[in-house]
């Protein structure tokens, strides 16, 4: 049978003609498909699907069938064919293909599954999920991902391990940036929440309970391998990692310090909770503000019993103790008190401030007297016994300083050679820079400080040997200087 419009196209030649052989030349068909098509409209019997034929493989058709329930729609149509072959079916592999390929459809519309939309309340529901970040300075990364139901709003914060101190930490900045908490969190069966399963009720970590307790939320699990409970989190790790995971697609630089991939968290956080989300058409910043009102209250001071044990950093040097070694946190928290706990090979520090635990340092174990020293920590050293840097402390010094860095070259390397009336040929030096260009001054203090030339008349000497050969004229050694103490030596040649 002809498709639809081509059937309408015949009967309306017809009715136009009311010749069979007219109509049939007008629509471009055989006269015997047009008194078919007709008569068919007589009895109102008029269909437009094509008229299956019988095939050698339709008595086939329910063991292809069968075989594609029992492979919960996953054998192939070339497997298909070679049994069928061997049960005598001498038919087209084509058909079998076919065949197939509507047997596949047919059974994934009986399995398809019908999901219920997630209506949430606000204050209700957040959860939380984790996504390979990218790797800064040698180091993988990962992407700690909370978002609340109802708002959207969304929580990234770059994070080094998945230990339960850190995923508490990262609890607490996310419920501080929610500005409460809500009644459930919901997430993964990890081993830091799901202790284990037994007959299919998941055992909540007892660390987790009391964290749970601490801030009034209770956790939940999704169930396993349900997208109806993991979509929300895992669409929110998917974005993120679209976003800050260097790829060809957005066309992002490696980060070269972890401060760069939590400044890119921010901002990125910042930008997709200010857009209108596609499903409520606002903001989550502004549905935040509404949300915050069925929140409860945020405990002031955080849960700090899995951060591992306390440690005072010293007055004197931005340094803490923690088994017998010694290890380095930035200068700014002299005095405060931090958290040290291990994590395999390595020893993390936490302080807790008003915006909540954040992690401020992480070094490799270290023994007794092998200070672990980060040099971020510190502020730039202005001196050191092997590297010391002139520094001005009388006029005098400060116009000879003032010159150029040759200057401070020749100071420090003249001082180094134990040179004589350092402080008067400076002054010769200040004098010199009067009489030629400073330039031409740093220059010949820059050379005398490399050649070592340190005595009286050698800085004169070297600028007008400058000033020589910038006239053009060319140098020579002069005969009365030699290194030749005679002659009488060249009498004795050839005897």
């Amino acid at each position: 049978m002809k498709f639809a419009e081509e059937a309408m196209e015949i009967l309306e030649a017809f009715d136009l003609t009311r010749s069979l052989r007219d109509a049939a030349e007008l629509a471009g068909c055989s006269p015997s498909t047009v008194a078919r098509y007709v008569e068919l409209r007589e009895v109102g019997g008029l269909r437009v699907e094509p008229i299956r034929r019988q095939q050698l493989l339709d008595e086939y058709r329910e063991k292809v069938e069968e075989w594609v329930v029992a492979s919960r729609g996953k054998v192939r149509a070339d497997v298909a064919y070679q049994k069928l072959w061997a049960m005598e079916y001498r038919g087209s592999e084509r058909t079998v293909r076919r065949a197939v390929a509507e047997a596949k459809v047919a059974y994934g519309r009986g399995q398809h599954r019908i999901y219920r939309p997630w209506v949430v309340e606000p204050g209700l529901w957040f959860q939380w999920d984790y996504g390979d970040g990218p790797e800064v300075g040698g180091q993988t990364t990962i992407l700690f991902c909370a978002w609340l139901a109802w708002s959207r709003y969304r929580v990234l914060l770059p994070i080094l391990d998945k230990a339960l101190p850190t995923v508490i930490c990262s609890l607490d900045a996310a419920l501080r940036r929610f500005g409460g908490c809500p009644t459930y969190g919901l997430t993964d069966n990890e081993r830091t929440v799901t202790v284990e399963h037994v007959a299919g009720i998941p055992v909540r970590h007892p660390t987790m309970v009391e964290v749970g307790r601490h801030y009034g939320v209770s956790f939940r699990t999704c169930v396993p391998y349900d997208p109806e409970s993991k979509g929300g989190s895992e669409s929110t790790v998917r974005v993120a990692k679209a976003d800050l995971v260097p790829t060809e697609a957005n066309l992002l630089d490696r980060y070269k310090h972890l401060e760069e991939l939590e400044a890119a968290c921010m901002e990125q956080e910042e930008v997709v909770n200010r857009r209108p989300h596609r499903v409520t058409r606002r903001a989550p910043a502004e549905m935040l503000l509404e949300e915050r009102q069925r929140l409860h209250p945020l405990p002031q001071a955080p849960y700090t019993a899995a951060f591992g044990v306390s440690r005072q950093v010293e007055q004197a040097t931005p340094m803490v103790t923690y088994e017998g070694g010694s290890y380095s946190v930035p200068e700014s928290l002299v005095g405060e008190t931090v958290w040290a706990r291990a994590h395999g090979e390595e020893v993390v520090l936490v302080y807790v401030g008003r915006q909540g635990p954040v992690e401020v340092a992480r070094h490799q174990r270290t023994t007794p007297g092998n200070p672990r020293v980060n040099e971020a920590h510190f502020k730039p050293r202005q001196s050191d016994p092997l590297h010391r840097q002139p520094r001005a402390r009388t006029a005098e010094e400060a116009e000879f300083l003032g010159l150029g860095p040759g200057a401070a070259l020749w100071l420090t390397e003249a001082a180094e050679a134990g040179a004589s009336r350092v402080r008067a040929k400076m002054a010769e030096a200040v004098g010199l820079g009067k009489l030629f260009s400073p330039a031409a001054v740093v220059e010949a203090l820059q050379l005398a400080a490399e050649s070592g030339r340190f005595g009286e008349g050698d800085l004169e000497s070297i600028l007008r040997h400058q000033a020589t050969m910038q006239d053009g004229s060319a140098a020579s050694a002069s005969d009365s200087h030699s290194l030749q103490e005679g002659t009488a030596a060249w009498a004795v040649l050839g005897k």
